[in-house]
C-alpha cells in the first residue's frame, strides 16, 4: 500500500488537467494514506537483544482543550508538547520499550472521510518499531482499544522488571464523566475507565511500579482508591495541576532499581522535580504528592463510604453547588494517620484568598459550596 500510493498520486496529478474525474483519485489516495499504517522504522543490526529493563506507557489526551501561552508569551499546546518529550525519552533510553498513545480529535480529510482519532508508536531499544492510527471508540471500555494495541505490540514477551505508566490529560472525573471527549458528546468518562485500562496493562504481570497521573485534582481518596489496586506508588496533584503537566525530565536517562527502595526514591525524585519546575514558573497552588499504595489503604477504607455519599449528592446538584477543598478542612476526613504513607510538596498560591495556606493534607474532597 506504501508503494502504491506515492504512484496513485502522481498519477492522478499528472492527468488532472484532461480528466477532471482524478481529482477523486487523489482525494481517496489522501485518505488511504492517513489511514494506513506507517511502517516501522527498523534497523536489525543495531536493535540490543534481550528483555529491556524498563517499560514506559504513556497515554495523552489531546481530545479537547489544551493551548497555554508560556513565560514569554508564545502559544504552546500541551498534549503535543508531551508527545514530543515521550519520543526523546524512548530515543535516549536504549534499554526500554515505551508505548504512546495519543488521543486526538476526531477529524475529515478534505471533509469528507473520518480520520483515525488515535496515534499510537511502539519503542524499543530506542527504535521506533511500530507506528499506527487507530480508533478510539472501538470497544466496550474507555481505554480498550490502547490496552488492545499494547498487547499487540508486546506480544507473548516477558515484562520488564520495572514498568511505569503516565497518563496526562484534564481532570477525570469521579461522577458523570460528560463531555470529557471533546469528539464525543454522549460519551461519559470517569476515572474508573482509567482503572480498568491500567487494570488491562497490569494484566497478570503485578503491580505497575509507578503510576503518574498528571491532572487536576487526582489526588482524591476515591481516585487514587480506583488506582491503587494496579499501582505501588502514585504520583499525583490534588490541587489544580497547570497544563505544562508534570516535567519528564528525570525519565531521560533510567537508572532505577526494581527493589521497593529504589522505585520509591525514583517516585520522591520524579514528584520533587515536577515540584520544583511547577513552582518556578507559575503563580497558582502547587502541589505533588507521592503516595504508596501499601500505607495509604487505612485511610482509603476509613473514608470510603463517607466518600461515596459525598458523591451520590454531588451527582445530583449542579456544578457550581459543589467545590473541591483538602480534606483536612473536613472533620470527617481529618483523622489520625491520614497523611500517612505520602510525601507532601505544596506552595500555597501566589495570591488570593490560600495565599496564606502554607500546608495541605495530600488529599483533596468535595463539600457544598458556600
Amino acid at each position: 500500500m506504501t508503494h502504491f500510493l506515492p504512484r496513485l498520486i502522481a498519477g492522478a496529478t499528472r492527468t488532472l488537467s484532461t480528466d477532471l474525474g482524478c481529482t477523486g483519485c487523489v482525494a481517496l489516495a489522501v485518505f488511504l494514506a492517513s489511514c494506513s499504517t506507517i511502517p516501522p522504522a527498523r534497523d536489525e543490526g543495531g536493535l540490543v537483544e534481550g528483555l529491556p529493563r524498563y517499560s514506559l506507557v504513556f497515554i495523552i489526551h489531546g481530545d479537547g482543550d489544551y493551548l497555554y501561552h508560556d513565560t514569554l508569551g508564545n502559544a504552546r499546546t500541551a498534549d503535543k508538547e508531551v508527545l514530543s518529550k515521550a519520543q526523546a525519552i524512548a530515543e535516549r533510553n536504549p534499554d526500554t520499550e515505551v508505548f504512546i498513545f495519543h488521543e486526538i480529535e476526531r477529524g475529515h480529510v478534505l471533509f469528507l472521510f473520518p480520520r483515525h482519532d488515535g496515534r499510537a508508536y511502539y519503542y524499543r531499544n530506542g527504535r521506533l518499531l511500530a507506528q499506527k492510527s487507530y480508533w478510539r471508540d472501538q470497544g466496550e471500555s474507555r481505554f480498550e482499544p490502547e490496552v488492545r494495541l499494547y498487547e499487540q505490540f508486546t506480544g507473548v514477551q516477558s515484562r520488564p522488571p520495572l514498568r511505569l505508566f503516565f497518563y496526562f490529560g484534564h481532570e477525570l472525573p469521579e461522577f458523570n464523566g460528560a463531555g470529557y471527549d471533546a469528539s464525543y458528546a454522549k460519551r461519559r468518562v470517569t476515572i474508573h475507565d482509567l482503572a480498568a485500562g491500567v487494570r488491562g496493562i497490569a494484566s497478570a504481570s503485578g503491580k505497575i511500579d509507578l503510576l503518574v497521573l498528571a491532572t487536576c485534582f487526582g489526588g482524591t481518596p476515591y481516585t487514587i482508591g480506583a488506582l491503587a489496586p494496579y499501582a505501588r506508588y502514585i504520583v499525583a496533584s490534588p490541587d489544580n495541576l497547570h497544563l505544562s503537566y508534570f516535567d519528564l525530565e528525570p525519565l531521560e536517562s533510567l537508572d532505577v532499581g526494581s527493589d521497593d527502595a529504589e522505585v520509591a526514591d525514583f517516585a520522591d525524585r520524579f514528584a520533587r522535580h515536577a515540584f520544583e519546575r511547577l513552582a518556578s514558573e507559575v503563580q497558582t497552588a502547587v502541589s505533588v504528592v507521592v503516595y504508596d499504595v501499601n500505607d495509604v489503604g487505612a485511610f482509603l477504607e476509613s473514608v470510603a463510604d463517607v466518600y461515596d455519599r459525598t458523591l451520590a449528592a454531588a451527582n445530583g446538584m449542579s456544578p457550581v453547588s459543589v467545590e473541591h477543598c483538602d480534606c483536612a478542612d473536613d472533620s470527617t476526613y481529618a483523622l489520625p494517620g491520614m497523611s500517612e504513607g505520602l510525601t507532601i510538596l505544596y506552595r500555597a498560591p501566589r495570591f488570593g484568598r490560600m495565599k496564606n495556606e502554607q500546608s495541605h493534607s495530600g488529599w483533596e474532597c468535595w463539600r457544598i459550596a458556600d
